[in-house]
Protein backbone atom coordinates (compact mmCIF):
# COMPACT_ATOMS: atom_id res chain seq x y z
CA UNK A 1 0.00 0.00 0.00
CA UNK A 2 2.42 2.13 1.31
CA UNK A 3 4.66 2.07 -2.47
CA UNK A 4 1.12 2.37 -4.51
CA UNK A 5 0.51 5.18 -2.79
CA UNK A 6 3.97 7.02 -3.78
CA UNK A 7 3.54 5.80 -7.03
CA UNK A 8 0.27 7.37 -7.16
CA UNK A 9 1.94 10.65 -5.81
CA UNK A 10 4.30 10.45 -8.61
CA UNK A 11 2.04 9.11 -11.52
CA UNK A 12 0.26 12.45 -10.54
CA UNK A 13 3.00 14.66 -11.57
CA UNK A 14 4.18 12.93 -14.20
CA UNK A 15 0.46 13.12 -15.64
CA UNK A 16 0.65 17.00 -15.67
CA UNK A 17 3.56 17.50 -17.34
CA UNK A 18 3.11 14.97 -20.18
CA UNK A 19 -0.63 16.93 -20.26
CA UNK A 20 0.97 19.97 -20.38
CA UNK A 21 4.71 19.88 -21.61
CA UNK A 22 4.94 23.59 -22.95
CA UNK A 23 5.79 26.60 -20.34
CA UNK A 24 5.44 30.02 -19.45
CA UNK A 25 7.69 33.00 -19.57
CA UNK A 26 7.88 32.61 -15.20
CA UNK A 27 9.67 29.30 -16.13
CA UNK A 28 11.66 30.45 -18.74
CA UNK A 29 15.60 31.73 -16.85
CA UNK A 30 15.70 28.05 -15.36
CA UNK A 31 14.27 26.12 -18.33
CA UNK A 32 16.89 27.86 -20.61
CA UNK A 33 19.59 28.13 -17.99
CA UNK A 34 19.02 23.97 -18.17
CA UNK A 35 19.27 24.14 -22.03
CA UNK A 36 22.64 25.66 -22.24
CA UNK A 37 24.03 24.00 -19.32
CA UNK A 38 22.81 20.30 -21.33
CA UNK A 39 23.75 21.70 -25.01
CA UNK A 40 27.36 23.87 -24.18
CA UNK A 41 28.53 22.60 -21.00
CA UNK A 42 29.68 24.46 -18.27
CA UNK A 43 33.26 25.30 -19.25
CA UNK A 44 34.00 29.23 -19.56
CA UNK A 45 34.59 28.84 -23.21
CA UNK A 46 30.92 28.13 -23.08
CA UNK A 47 28.95 30.62 -21.54
CA UNK A 48 29.03 33.39 -23.95
CA UNK A 49 26.63 31.04 -25.69
CA UNK A 50 24.14 30.82 -23.01
CA UNK A 51 20.49 33.03 -23.50
CA UNK A 52 20.72 34.93 -19.82
CA UNK A 53 23.28 36.97 -21.53
CA UNK A 54 20.76 38.47 -24.37
CA UNK A 55 17.46 37.80 -22.31
CA UNK A 56 18.68 38.29 -19.05
CA UNK A 57 15.08 39.85 -17.51
CA UNK A 58 14.46 42.19 -14.92
CA UNK A 59 17.26 40.89 -12.17
CA UNK A 60 19.54 37.85 -11.98
CA UNK A 61 18.41 34.73 -10.76
CA UNK A 62 20.52 31.50 -9.91
CA UNK A 63 21.93 28.78 -11.63
CA UNK A 64 22.12 26.57 -8.93
CA UNK A 65 18.82 24.73 -9.38
CA UNK A 66 19.15 25.01 -12.88
CA UNK A 67 23.14 23.49 -13.21
CA UNK A 68 21.49 20.80 -10.22
CA UNK A 69 18.32 19.96 -12.50
CA UNK A 70 20.56 19.36 -15.71
CA UNK A 71 22.94 17.19 -14.11
CA UNK A 72 20.28 14.75 -12.52
CA UNK A 73 18.68 14.93 -15.87
CA UNK A 74 21.62 13.52 -17.84
CA UNK A 75 21.84 9.72 -17.06
CA UNK A 76 17.50 10.04 -17.74
CA UNK A 77 18.25 11.47 -21.07
CA UNK A 78 20.97 9.22 -21.99
CA UNK A 79 18.71 6.20 -20.74
CA UNK A 80 15.95 7.78 -23.08
CA UNK A 81 17.93 8.39 -25.91
CA UNK A 82 19.17 4.78 -25.98
CA UNK A 83 15.90 3.68 -26.45
CA UNK A 84 15.17 5.93 -29.34
CA UNK A 85 12.72 7.86 -27.16
CA UNK A 86 14.42 11.58 -28.03
CA UNK A 87 13.77 12.15 -31.59
CA UNK A 88 14.01 15.71 -30.60
CA UNK A 89 15.25 18.31 -28.52
CA UNK A 90 11.98 19.05 -27.24
CA UNK A 91 11.78 16.03 -25.76
CA UNK A 92 14.60 17.19 -23.46
CA UNK A 93 12.66 19.73 -22.03
CA UNK A 94 9.61 17.07 -21.19
CA UNK A 95 12.63 14.76 -19.84
CA UNK A 96 14.06 17.44 -17.37
CA UNK A 97 10.26 18.36 -16.26
CA UNK A 98 9.71 14.95 -15.25
CA UNK A 99 12.92 14.74 -13.64
CA UNK A 100 12.00 17.94 -11.24
CA UNK A 101 8.17 16.39 -10.93
CA UNK A 102 9.96 13.34 -9.37
CA UNK A 103 12.39 15.25 -7.09
CA UNK A 104 9.24 17.25 -5.92
CA UNK A 105 7.29 13.89 -5.58
CA UNK A 106 9.87 12.33 -3.32
CA UNK A 107 9.66 15.56 -1.33
CA UNK A 108 5.24 14.97 -1.10
CA UNK A 109 6.23 11.43 -0.20
CA UNK A 110 8.44 11.81 2.49
CA UNK A 111 6.35 13.93 4.35
CA UNK A 112 3.44 11.32 3.45
CA UNK A 113 5.65 8.79 5.36
CA UNK A 114 6.08 11.36 8.18
CA UNK A 115 2.26 11.27 8.49
CA UNK A 116 1.68 7.53 8.62
CA UNK A 117 4.24 7.36 11.36
CA UNK A 118 2.91 10.15 13.61
CA UNK A 119 -0.35 9.92 13.10
CA UNK A 120 -1.57 6.47 11.58
CA UNK A 121 -1.74 5.27 8.33
CA UNK A 122 -5.25 6.18 7.65
CA UNK A 123 -4.10 9.90 8.07
CA UNK A 124 -1.57 9.30 5.05
CA UNK A 125 -3.76 8.00 2.65
CA UNK A 126 -5.98 10.81 3.11
CA UNK A 127 -2.72 12.97 3.20
CA UNK A 128 -2.11 11.80 -0.31
CA UNK A 129 -5.92 11.95 -2.03
CA UNK A 130 -5.80 15.13 -0.70
CA UNK A 131 -2.84 16.07 -2.23
CA UNK A 132 -3.41 14.60 -5.99
CA UNK A 133 -6.56 15.59 -5.66
CA UNK A 134 -5.53 19.48 -5.96
CA UNK A 135 -4.70 21.13 -8.92
CA UNK A 136 -1.91 23.85 -8.32
CA UNK A 137 1.11 21.54 -6.47
CA UNK A 138 0.41 18.64 -9.09
CA UNK A 139 0.54 20.43 -11.71
CA UNK A 140 3.41 23.54 -11.27
CA UNK A 141 6.03 20.36 -8.87
CA UNK A 142 7.40 19.82 -12.43
CA UNK A 143 8.16 23.54 -14.17
CA UNK A 144 10.96 24.84 -13.07
CA UNK A 145 9.77 27.97 -11.37
CA UNK A 146 12.29 28.99 -8.88
CA UNK A 147 9.56 28.32 -6.32
CA UNK A 148 9.68 24.80 -7.93
CA UNK A 149 13.29 24.47 -6.65
CA UNK A 150 12.74 25.80 -3.02
CA UNK A 151 9.58 23.36 -2.67
CA UNK A 152 11.91 20.32 -2.24
CA UNK A 153 14.09 21.61 0.66
CA UNK A 154 11.00 23.35 2.24
CA UNK A 155 9.30 20.06 1.98
CA UNK A 156 12.37 18.11 3.45
CA UNK A 157 12.21 20.83 6.65
CA UNK A 158 8.62 19.58 7.08
CA UNK A 159 9.25 16.36 7.05
CA UNK A 160 12.26 16.21 9.45
CA UNK A 161 9.72 18.14 12.12
CA UNK A 162 6.64 15.67 11.33
CA UNK A 163 8.80 12.56 10.96
CA UNK A 164 8.60 11.13 14.92
CA UNK A 165 6.75 8.52 16.50
CA UNK A 166 3.41 8.89 17.79
CA UNK A 167 4.25 9.32 21.55
CA UNK A 168 6.83 11.96 21.06
CA UNK A 169 6.03 15.27 22.23
CA UNK A 170 8.36 17.07 20.18
CA UNK A 171 11.07 17.03 17.29
CA UNK A 172 14.53 15.99 18.06
CA UNK A 173 17.02 18.91 18.42
CA UNK A 174 18.96 17.03 15.03
CA UNK A 175 15.89 17.73 13.06
CA UNK A 176 14.94 21.39 14.17
CA UNK A 177 18.87 22.53 13.41
CA UNK A 178 18.39 21.03 9.61
CA UNK A 179 15.10 22.16 9.10
CA UNK A 180 16.35 25.83 10.16
CA UNK A 181 19.24 25.33 7.79
CA UNK A 182 16.79 24.06 4.80
CA UNK A 183 14.90 26.78 5.18
CA UNK A 184 17.84 29.41 5.67
CA UNK A 185 19.14 27.80 2.22
CA UNK A 186 16.18 28.27 0.37
CA UNK A 187 15.50 31.27 1.26
CA UNK A 188 19.11 32.79 0.27
CA UNK A 189 19.71 31.12 -3.02
CA UNK A 190 15.85 30.33 -4.24
CA UNK A 191 12.90 32.56 -2.62
CA UNK A 192 13.57 35.43 -0.09
CA UNK A 193 9.82 34.35 1.01
CA UNK A 194 11.32 31.37 2.43
CA UNK A 195 12.86 33.60 4.90
CA UNK A 196 9.20 34.16 6.56
CA UNK A 197 8.81 29.79 7.47
CA UNK A 198 12.67 29.89 8.88
CA UNK A 199 12.15 32.79 11.19
CA UNK A 200 8.71 31.53 12.51
CA UNK A 201 10.12 28.26 12.78
CA UNK A 202 12.78 29.81 14.96
CA UNK A 203 10.35 31.49 16.99
CA UNK A 204 8.23 28.66 17.37
CA UNK A 205 11.18 26.30 18.50
CA UNK A 206 12.50 28.52 20.79
CA UNK A 207 9.49 29.28 22.56
CA UNK A 208 8.82 25.48 22.70
CA UNK A 209 11.97 24.64 24.00
CA UNK A 210 13.10 22.73 21.07
CA UNK A 211 16.16 24.55 21.07
CA UNK A 212 18.22 27.45 22.09
CA UNK A 213 18.73 30.95 21.10
CA UNK A 214 22.09 30.54 20.80
CA UNK A 215 21.92 27.36 18.70
CA UNK A 216 18.77 28.93 16.45
CA UNK A 217 20.86 31.90 16.10
CA UNK A 218 24.41 29.82 15.80
CA UNK A 219 22.76 27.30 12.62
CA UNK A 220 21.30 30.54 11.12
CA UNK A 221 24.02 32.58 11.04
CA UNK A 222 26.31 29.58 9.60
CA UNK A 223 23.68 28.86 6.95
CA UNK A 224 23.04 32.23 5.69
CA UNK A 225 27.06 33.06 5.41
CA UNK A 226 27.50 29.42 3.51
CA UNK A 227 24.69 29.62 1.38
CA UNK A 228 25.57 33.11 0.80
CA UNK A 229 29.04 31.97 -0.41
CA UNK A 230 27.71 29.27 -2.43
CA UNK A 231 25.43 31.24 -5.18
CA UNK A 232 27.84 34.01 -5.02
CA UNK A 233 31.03 32.09 -5.71
CA UNK A 234 27.98 30.14 -8.31
CA UNK A 235 26.24 32.99 -9.80
CA UNK A 236 29.55 35.49 -10.76
CA UNK A 237 30.82 32.98 -12.54
CA UNK A 238 28.20 32.37 -14.60
CA UNK A 239 26.94 35.85 -15.25
CA UNK A 240 30.24 37.37 -15.54
CA UNK A 241 29.76 39.77 -12.45
CA UNK A 242 32.07 40.11 -9.36
CA UNK A 243 30.51 39.35 -5.90
CA UNK A 244 27.01 38.90 -7.42
CA UNK A 245 24.13 37.25 -4.97
CA UNK A 246 20.82 36.73 -7.31
CA UNK A 247 18.01 36.73 -4.69
CA UNK A 248 19.54 39.68 -2.91
CA UNK A 249 19.00 41.73 -6.39
CA UNK A 250 15.60 40.02 -6.39
CA UNK A 251 14.78 41.40 -2.93
CA UNK A 252 15.91 44.59 -3.48
CA UNK A 253 14.52 45.34 -7.00
CA UNK A 254 10.74 43.96 -5.72
CA UNK A 255 10.67 45.55 -2.28
CA UNK A 256 13.31 47.83 -1.63
CA UNK A 257 12.47 49.99 -4.77
CA UNK A 258 8.82 48.15 -4.92
CA UNK A 259 9.16 47.06 -8.61
CA UNK A 260 6.96 44.41 -7.99
CA UNK A 261 3.72 46.70 -7.89
CA UNK A 262 4.13 47.08 -11.61
CA UNK A 263 3.32 43.56 -12.11
CA UNK A 264 -0.02 44.60 -10.44
CA UNK A 265 -1.17 44.97 -6.56
CA UNK A 266 -3.72 43.42 -4.65
CA UNK A 267 -5.78 44.04 -1.13
CA UNK A 268 -4.00 42.18 1.90
CA UNK A 269 -7.03 39.86 2.09
CA UNK A 270 -6.28 38.35 -1.42
CA UNK A 271 -4.01 35.15 -0.02
CA UNK A 272 -7.03 34.46 2.32
CA UNK A 273 -10.14 35.42 0.39
CA UNK A 274 -8.45 34.21 -3.26
CA UNK A 275 -4.85 32.76 -3.14
CA UNK A 276 -5.88 30.05 -0.23
CA UNK A 277 -8.69 28.96 -1.61
CA UNK A 278 -7.65 28.40 -5.05
CA UNK A 279 -4.20 26.29 -3.62
CA UNK A 280 -5.69 24.27 -0.63
CA UNK A 281 -9.66 23.17 -2.51
CA UNK A 282 -11.55 21.46 -0.24
CA UNK A 283 -8.20 20.89 2.03
CA UNK A 284 -9.48 24.50 3.41
CA UNK A 285 -12.88 23.13 4.90
CA UNK A 286 -11.33 20.09 6.22
CA UNK A 287 -8.55 21.94 7.91
CA UNK A 288 -10.95 24.22 9.50
CA UNK A 289 -12.87 20.89 10.93
CA UNK A 290 -9.38 19.42 12.10
CA UNK A 291 -9.28 22.90 14.10
CA UNK A 292 -12.45 21.58 15.82
CA UNK A 293 -11.71 17.64 16.47
CA UNK A 294 -7.95 17.46 17.51
CA UNK A 295 -5.65 18.97 19.81
CA UNK A 296 -5.47 22.68 18.69
CA UNK A 297 -1.70 22.32 20.21
CA UNK A 298 -0.59 20.04 18.00
CA UNK A 299 -2.11 22.09 14.79
CA UNK A 300 -0.50 24.93 15.74
CA UNK A 301 2.81 23.62 15.43
CA UNK A 302 2.08 22.43 12.17
CA UNK A 303 0.28 25.93 10.75
CA UNK A 304 2.13 28.51 12.90
CA UNK A 305 5.06 28.83 10.72
CA UNK A 306 2.37 29.04 7.10
CA UNK A 307 0.44 31.79 8.81
CA UNK A 308 3.66 33.63 9.54
CA UNK A 309 4.63 33.02 5.83
CA UNK A 310 1.17 34.29 4.75
CA UNK A 311 0.89 37.35 6.97
CA UNK A 312 4.41 38.43 5.36
CA UNK A 313 3.32 38.19 2.44
CA UNK A 314 -0.38 40.18 2.75
CA UNK A 315 2.08 43.30 3.73
CA UNK A 316 2.95 43.44 0.39
CA UNK A 317 1.13 45.17 -2.84
CA UNK A 318 2.02 42.31 -5.17
CA UNK A 319 0.80 38.88 -4.83
CA UNK A 320 1.07 35.86 -6.50
CA UNK A 321 -0.25 32.11 -5.48
CA UNK A 322 3.60 30.87 -6.19
CA UNK A 323 4.63 33.28 -2.76
CA UNK A 324 2.79 30.89 -0.48
CA UNK A 325 2.79 27.40 -2.27
CA UNK A 326 5.20 26.41 0.12
CA UNK A 327 2.00 25.86 2.53
CA UNK A 328 0.56 23.50 0.47
CA UNK A 329 1.74 19.88 2.12
CA UNK A 330 1.63 21.27 5.51
CA UNK A 331 -1.95 22.38 5.27
CA UNK A 332 -3.10 19.05 3.94
CA UNK A 333 -1.45 16.98 6.76
CA UNK A 334 -3.84 19.66 9.03
CA UNK A 335 -6.82 18.67 6.60
CA UNK A 336 -5.65 14.75 6.53
CA UNK A 337 -6.37 15.21 10.42
CA UNK A 338 -9.82 16.45 9.45
CA UNK A 339 -10.86 13.93 6.77
CA UNK A 340 -9.56 11.15 9.51
CA UNK A 341 -12.07 12.62 11.95
CA UNK A 342 -14.63 12.47 10.02
CA UNK A 343 -14.20 9.11 8.52
CA UNK A 344 -13.96 7.80 11.88
CA UNK A 345 -17.09 8.84 13.19
CA UNK A 346 -19.58 5.90 14.27
CA UNK A 347 -21.55 5.28 11.05
CA UNK A 348 -24.57 4.23 13.29
CA UNK A 349 -25.38 7.65 13.72
CA UNK A 350 -27.06 10.17 10.90
CA UNK A 351 -24.07 12.58 11.72
CA UNK A 352 -21.19 9.67 11.23
CA UNK A 353 -22.94 9.19 7.93
CA UNK A 354 -23.20 12.79 6.75
CA UNK A 355 -19.39 13.38 7.61
CA UNK A 356 -18.35 10.56 5.84
CA UNK A 357 -20.01 11.49 3.00
CA UNK A 358 -19.00 15.36 2.98
CA UNK A 359 -15.56 14.29 3.57
CA UNK A 360 -15.26 11.90 -0.03
CA UNK A 361 -17.54 14.50 -1.34
CA UNK A 362 -14.81 17.25 -0.72
CA UNK A 363 -12.39 14.99 -2.34
CA UNK A 364 -15.15 14.24 -5.73
CA UNK A 365 -14.71 18.21 -5.34
CA UNK A 366 -11.59 18.36 -5.45
CA UNK A 367 -11.12 16.35 -8.60
CA UNK A 368 -14.06 18.08 -10.31
CA UNK A 369 -12.18 21.35 -9.72
CA UNK A 370 -8.68 19.61 -10.84
CA UNK A 371 -10.38 18.37 -13.95
CA UNK A 372 -11.38 22.23 -15.36
CA UNK A 373 -8.22 23.79 -13.99
CA UNK A 374 -6.58 20.89 -16.12
CA UNK A 375 -8.01 21.18 -19.37
CA UNK A 376 -7.94 24.88 -19.37
CA UNK A 377 -4.37 24.54 -18.24
CA UNK A 378 -3.74 22.59 -21.23
CA UNK A 379 -4.83 24.78 -23.76
CA UNK A 380 -2.85 27.65 -22.01
CA UNK A 381 0.33 27.32 -23.99
CA UNK A 382 -0.59 28.75 -27.37
CA UNK A 383 2.89 29.42 -28.37
CA UNK A 384 4.61 25.74 -27.36
CA UNK A 385 1.72 24.24 -29.95
CA UNK A 386 2.28 27.21 -32.76
CA UNK A 387 5.94 26.53 -32.79
CA UNK A 388 4.63 22.45 -33.07
CA UNK A 389 2.55 23.84 -36.08
CA UNK A 390 5.82 25.33 -37.66
CA UNK A 391 8.48 22.70 -37.06
CA UNK A 392 6.16 20.42 -38.44
CA UNK A 393 4.45 22.03 -41.71
CA UNK A 394 7.37 24.68 -42.52
CA UNK A 395 9.47 23.56 -45.44
CA UNK A 396 12.76 24.80 -47.57
CA UNK A 397 15.27 27.20 -45.28
CA UNK A 398 13.41 28.74 -42.53
CA UNK A 399 13.99 32.25 -40.93
CA UNK A 400 11.58 32.62 -38.28
CA UNK A 401 10.13 35.42 -36.64
CA UNK A 402 8.44 34.60 -33.08
CA UNK A 403 6.15 37.01 -31.39
CA UNK A 404 6.00 38.21 -28.03
CA UNK A 405 3.09 36.27 -27.13
CA UNK A 406 4.77 32.98 -28.43
CA UNK A 407 7.68 33.35 -26.25
CA UNK A 408 5.52 34.03 -23.06
CA UNK A 409 3.28 30.77 -23.84
CA UNK A 410 5.44 28.45 -24.54
CA UNK A 411 8.25 28.92 -27.60
CA UNK A 412 11.17 27.66 -25.62
CA UNK A 413 14.47 27.07 -26.56
CA UNK A 414 13.90 23.14 -26.46
CA UNK A 415 11.13 23.63 -29.28
CA UNK A 416 13.99 25.17 -31.38
CA UNK A 417 14.20 21.41 -32.73
CA UNK A 418 15.77 22.25 -36.41
CA UNK A 419 18.50 24.56 -34.99
CA UNK A 420 21.65 24.27 -33.18
CA UNK A 421 22.75 23.33 -30.36
CA UNK A 422 21.87 20.24 -30.86
CA UNK A 423 23.10 17.07 -28.10
CA UNK A 424 25.57 14.49 -29.18
CA UNK A 425 23.05 11.55 -30.16
CA UNK A 426 21.33 14.32 -32.18
CA UNK A 427 24.42 15.51 -33.99
CA UNK A 428 22.75 14.26 -37.76
CA UNK A 429 20.03 16.18 -37.41
CA UNK A 430 19.17 18.13 -40.39
CA UNK A 431 18.70 21.64 -40.69
CA UNK A 432 19.89 24.66 -39.29
CA UNK A 433 16.88 27.55 -39.08
CA UNK A 434 16.87 30.48 -37.71
CA UNK A 435 14.32 31.13 -34.72
CA UNK A 436 14.40 35.25 -34.13
CA UNK A 437 13.18 36.75 -30.88
CA UNK A 438 13.72 40.12 -31.97
CA UNK A 439 11.72 42.57 -30.32
CA UNK A 440 9.25 44.56 -32.24
CA UNK A 441 11.23 44.33 -35.30
CA UNK A 442 11.25 46.97 -38.09
CA UNK A 443 10.74 44.79 -41.20
CA UNK A 444 9.47 41.75 -42.20
CA UNK A 445 11.11 41.50 -44.99
CA UNK A 446 13.95 38.96 -44.29
CA UNK A 447 11.41 36.06 -42.84
CA UNK A 448 10.21 33.22 -44.59
CA UNK A 449 7.86 32.28 -41.50
CA UNK A 450 6.02 34.37 -38.98
CA UNK A 451 4.23 33.17 -35.38
CA UNK A 452 2.34 36.00 -35.02
CA UNK A 453 0.00 37.85 -32.75
CA UNK A 454 -2.20 38.48 -36.20
CA UNK A 455 -3.56 36.76 -39.27
CA UNK A 456 -2.31 39.48 -41.57
CA UNK A 457 0.98 40.79 -39.99
CA UNK A 458 2.26 45.02 -39.94
CA UNK A 459 5.89 46.09 -38.89
CA UNK A 460 6.77 47.92 -36.20
CA UNK A 461 6.58 51.07 -38.01
CA UNK A 462 3.68 50.94 -39.65
CA UNK A 463 1.33 51.26 -36.58
CA UNK A 464 0.33 48.26 -35.30
CA UNK A 465 0.65 47.86 -31.32
CA UNK A 466 4.02 45.33 -30.77
CA UNK A 467 4.04 44.72 -34.40
CA UNK A 468 1.49 42.36 -34.76
CA UNK A 469 -1.98 43.80 -33.69
CA UNK A 470 -2.68 46.18 -36.89
CA UNK A 471 -5.14 43.85 -40.04
CA UNK A 472 -4.85 44.53 -43.15
CA UNK A 473 -7.77 44.99 -45.67
CA UNK A 474 -7.02 41.76 -47.59
CA UNK A 475 -7.67 39.31 -44.81
CA UNK A 476 -4.71 37.06 -44.55
CA UNK A 477 -2.46 39.66 -45.49
CA UNK A 478 0.02 39.90 -48.94
CA UNK A 479 2.43 37.89 -49.20
CA UNK A 480 1.81 35.12 -46.59
CA UNK A 481 0.12 31.93 -46.55
CA UNK A 482 -1.36 30.83 -43.11
CA UNK A 483 0.09 27.37 -41.86
CA UNK A 484 -1.74 27.33 -39.07
CA UNK A 485 -3.85 29.11 -36.12
CA UNK A 486 -3.29 28.29 -32.54
CA UNK A 487 -6.39 29.08 -29.97
CA UNK A 488 -5.96 29.79 -26.72
CA UNK A 489 -8.20 29.05 -23.11
CA UNK A 490 -10.67 32.26 -23.18
CA UNK A 491 -13.50 30.98 -20.31
CA UNK A 492 -15.19 28.14 -18.85
CA UNK A 493 -19.16 29.41 -19.92
CA UNK A 494 -22.07 28.48 -17.65
CA UNK A 495 -25.32 28.48 -19.47
CA UNK A 496 -28.10 26.88 -17.14
CA UNK A 497 -30.69 28.07 -19.79
CA UNK A 498 -30.06 24.90 -21.44
CA UNK A 499 -31.31 22.95 -18.87
CA UNK A 500 -34.96 24.81 -18.46
CA UNK A 501 -35.28 25.16 -22.38
CA UNK A 502 -33.45 23.46 -25.29
CA UNK A 503 -33.98 22.55 -29.16
CA UNK A 504 -36.93 20.33 -29.67
CA UNK A 505 -36.36 16.43 -29.81
CA UNK A 506 -32.76 17.31 -27.47
CA UNK A 507 -33.19 15.64 -24.29
CA UNK A 508 -31.94 16.22 -20.99
CA UNK A 509 -28.62 14.62 -21.24
CA UNK A 510 -27.53 16.13 -24.83
CA UNK A 511 -28.56 19.90 -23.25
CA UNK A 512 -26.29 18.81 -19.84
CA UNK A 513 -23.34 18.43 -21.60
CA UNK A 514 -23.53 21.78 -23.20
CA UNK A 515 -24.35 23.99 -19.98
CA UNK A 516 -20.26 23.96 -19.06
CA UNK A 517 -18.30 24.74 -22.33
CA UNK A 518 -14.85 26.01 -22.88
CA UNK A 519 -14.60 28.75 -24.79
CA UNK A 520 -11.69 29.93 -26.55
CA UNK A 521 -10.39 32.58 -28.91
CA UNK A 522 -7.23 32.40 -31.97
CA UNK A 523 -3.92 33.62 -30.19
CA UNK A 524 -1.52 33.00 -32.91
CA UNK A 525 -1.00 32.34 -36.55
CA UNK A 526 1.66 30.50 -38.23
CA UNK A 527 2.42 32.11 -41.88
CA UNK A 528 4.40 30.97 -44.50
CA UNK A 529 5.64 33.68 -47.16
CA UNK A 530 4.68 33.24 -50.43
CA UNK A 531 6.67 33.18 -53.65
CA UNK A 532 9.81 32.25 -51.29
Amino acid sequence: MSLALDALILATGWTHVLLAPYTKVEESFNLHAVHDVLMYGVAPSSLPNYDHFVFAGAVPRTFIGSVLLAWISKPAIYLASSFGLVPSKFELQVIVRLVLASINAVGLCLIRHAVSRRFGRPTGLYYTLITCSQFHVPFWMGRTLPNMFALFPVNLSAYLLIARAPNTLKPSQRSVIVSIALLVFSAVVFRAEVAALAGALVLQSIYSGHTTFWRAFTVGAISSLASIAFTVSVDSYFWGQPYLWPEWHSIYFNVVEGKSADWGTSPAHAYLTSHLPKLLLSALPLSLFAAFSSSPRRLVSLVFPSAVLVGAMSALGHKEWRFIVYIVPVWNVVAARGMSAMVSQRKSSLLGRLLFVAAFGALLANLGATALLTVAGMRNYSGGHAMAILNTRASGPVNAHIANLALQSGASLFTHVHAPPYPAFLANTSGAWVYDKTDNPASFAGYTHLVAESAAPVAAGSGGAFGFLGRKKDGAGAGWTELGSVSGFERWALDLGLLRQGEEGAGMLERAQGVLRLEERPRLWVLERTGK
